[in-house]
């Protein structure tokens, strides 16, 4: 069976939301078909694949190297192929890149202009843009804000439904992230880090790791703790000033 025909047909049909199906498309067409898509399943190699991926960024050969294992098991569920020749194939690793976010300090004091309610209301309620677009004025009530549902569908996982404290303006976000990234940009930040901002004035207020991965709604509490285990240069300092006083009235207090 030829390739291409097969993985259209697996990536159509896959249980997966649709903006993962999209991005799925979009990395086929752009990094798999031009390889893989004119040979036949039972024909490809575990080199054609290693192939495939050579030159990728990390975290795009990873997504690519993601599907193809994908269709590869489908071929096998439906008895066309009886082993995968993408078992085996081993991406190059990711690089993970400490992702800038606003501080508090930030966002109390910059004038954001006309997006200015509504970026404040990202940044202190965490929620994800296509969260936070679904929402209706039924999710509002009891001084919380009730989670369960994106503009995709259902949310991103059983966990992103939750509901958190309501405490800042809810204004109605433009049809599109477009004039959001526009205002962020000269920031060097993001829609999503929004999100860092929100988990990282919960660590600042104290709030515990567990409370803060429930109010996020993340599934992995590893992805919480990346934010928790952040430092900002001004706490470094902090430490310095506080165990400077410590050594100083110690030392004092051995001299009496």
């Amino acid at each position: 069976m030829n390739f291409h025909l097969f993985a259209t047909e697996v990536i159509r049909t896959l249980p997966i939301r649709k903006k993962t199906r999209v991005n799925y498309e979009s990395n086929y067409r752009c990094h798999i078909e031009s390889t893989l898509g004119h040979k036949e399943l039972e024909h490809i190699r575990r080199s054609d694949i290693q192939q495939m991926i050579l030159g990728l960024q990390p975290q795009v050969a990873a997504l690519s190297l993601a599907i193809t294992k994908s269709i590869f098991r489908e071929a096998i569920a439906r008895e066309i192929i009886d082993y995968s020749p993408a078992t085996r194939v081993k991406g190059p690793a990711k690089i993970v890149k400490s992702r800038k976010f606003l501080t508090w300090e930030q966002l109390s004091t910059e004038d954001f202009g006309k997006y200015d309610t509504q970026i404040r209301f990202l940044a202190l309620h965490g929620l994800r843009w296509g969260e936070a677009m679904a929402l209706t004025n039924e999710d509002f009530h009891d001084g919380r804000i009730f989670i369960t549902k994106s503009i995709h569908g259902a949310t991103k996982s059983q966990s992103s439904v939750r509901s958190v404290p309501h405490v800042s303006e809810f204004k109605k976000l433009p049809s599109t992230p477009k004039a959001l990234r526009r205002v962020l940009a000269p920031y060097g930040v993001h829609i999503h880090s929004l999100r860092h901002t929100y988990a990282y004035v919960l660590k600042t207020q104290g709030v515990h790791v567990t409370t803060a991965q429930r109010l996020l709604g993340h599934s992995d509490p590893r992805v919480t703790m990346d934010v928790y285990t952040r430092v900002l240069d001004n706490e470094i300092d902090d430490v310095g000033i506080a165990l400077g006083k410590l050594v100083s009235n110690t030392l004092r207090n051995d001299a009496i």
